[in-house]
């Protein structure tokens, strides 16, 4: 019978070890799904980017107050689930704080450390959900963010609260253990709590301990397949989206490869037009992109790895003038049509079965596509150095060379340089004639 505990708890973390990694690959899966890009160039400059950006919140700290309360939360996240290895050792082994004894003093001031910071991350949550429901900040109640997006991230600052309040109870009952069955403690902030549970039995003390343990690692694996579906997976993600981001200068625009070999055939006088495509010559590529599976690798992480936290959206002119553009949305789309034809592929036997659907039309408008003004506004305000304006292009892209799509004025500037040379409605004899003039 005293084992039972143990292999419920082995049950319970290969369950949800295991259950990660289904989420996980199901999501490296969809990546894959992209048109392959090299980011291994630049490694040391990458290193360097992700270390500023990733580990450093280098971005966050723009606005001072949800930086602070960020950077609480992620570090009070970090540091106190390594006490999450001490539980799994006792969870398997069947001890209690095995740590305590060989650490001495040391584990009672680490506990201590970490108790100081749980508080910290119960006032950081708090505030945040101020922010979001009492408040309302209003990039956090833009269109796109109704139903499970704003659901979503209050389950998680309340799932946070619920663990680290766990985590202070549990070590409050412990400090009113008797002598003898007390391993470590009293620690810097539960006693504080502690004579809230003074007069209790053993039995009950030792109970209320034993639940909230089970609690706080139980809510650990939940929290740990909650994220998968989450926007908080950022808080993985983040790490190797940073490391491969863009870095080259933000006014720099990738050309189409097909298009770029036939302006070289056009420019060579030696070439002949008429010539057969080289053996083993790749077939020419959808121009642009209408669906995810057009978009890089890269774009598929960056749609993975949104938080959702609006920065882009409040910092985008077209938002702010009142267009229907909204950068965050085009994160979120894209992900939502990644996920839906990730799940057409498990259903027809790793085949996509045409739905009718693609991610151009039904799930982002050519209006939001057209009221982008290209400044890089999204890109820089990014806190993980996320590219909305590259899913932008490649879609305009596929609106321009695949539909003939285009806003009336941009149509004539197009007729103007395909036969003046020039975006003006000017002769290309008479483009000197501004030198004559007085």
């Amino acid at each position: 019978m005293q084992y039972i505990p143990n292999i419920i708890f082995l049950i319970a973390f290969l369950a949800a070890g295991g259950l990660f990694y289904k989420n996980a690959s199901r999501i490296y899966k969809n990546i894959m799904l992209g048109r392959p890009v090299d980011r291994t160039d630049r490694p040391s400059d990458r290193l360097k980017t992700m270390l500023k950006v990733a580990f450093g919140q280098s971005k966050m700290v723009v606005r001072p107050i949800p930086a602070i309360l960020h950077i609480i939360v992620y570090v009070g996240f970090i540091l106190i689930n390594i006490e999450v290895l001490e539980i799994v050792i006792d969870g398997i082994v069947g001890t209690h704080r095995v740590f305590a004894s060989p650490l001495g003093g040391l584990y009672t001031a680490t506990i201590g450390f970490f108790e100081v910071l749980g508080v910290f991350v119960i006032i950081a949550c708090v505030a945040f959900l101020w922010r979001r429901n009492v408040m309302k900040l209003a990039r956090f109640h833009k269109p796109e963010m109704k139903g499970w997006a704003f659901t979503d991230a209050n389950n998680i600052l309340i799932i946070e609260i619920v663990l680290m309040c766990a985590l202070l109870i549990m070590n409050a009952t412990e400090a009113n253990f008797p002598v003898e069955h007390r391993v470590a403690g009293p620690f810097l902030i539960s006693q504080f709590i502690a004579p809230l549970f003074a007069g209790l039995s053993y039995d009950t003390l030792h109970l209320i301990e034993r639940v909230c343990w089970w609690a706080h690692i139980l809510g650990i694996f939940a929290f740990l397949n909650y994220l998968p579906f989450s926007k908080h997976l950022h808080i993985m993600l983040a790490f190797p989206n940073t490391y491969m981001s863009n870095l080259e200068k933000k006014g720099k625009f990738t050309n189409l490869e097909s298009v770029t070999n036939e302006v070289k055939l056009m420019m060579d006088p030696n070439a002949d037009p008429y010539a057969a495509p080289a053996a083993g010559a790749a077939e020419p590529q959808r121009f642009g992109a209408k669906d995810v599976q057009d978009l890089s690798q890269i774009q598929l992480l960056n749609a993975y790895t949104c938080t959702e936290c609006g920065r882009c959206t409040s910092n985008c002119p077209a938002n702010i003038t009142g267009k229907l553009l909204s950068p965050r949305k085009i994160m979120m789309d894209t992900r939502d049509r990644l996920e839906e034809v990730g799940k057409n592929i498990d259903a027809n036997g790793g085949q996509f079965v045409d739905d009718g659907k693609s991610l151009l039309h039904n799930f982002i408008l050519p209006e939001e596509l057209w009221a982008c003004t290209s400044c890089n506004a999204c890109v820089e305000s990014c806190p993980v150095n996320i590219d909305p304006l590259s899913i932008i292009v490649d879609l305009r892209r596929y609106l321009v060379m695949e539909e003939s799509q285009a806003p009336a004025a941009l149509a004539t500037v197009f007729s103007n340089i395909e036969n003046n040379g020039a975006p003006w409605q000017f002769s290309p004899a008479d483009r000197a004639n501004w030198t004559t003039e007085n």
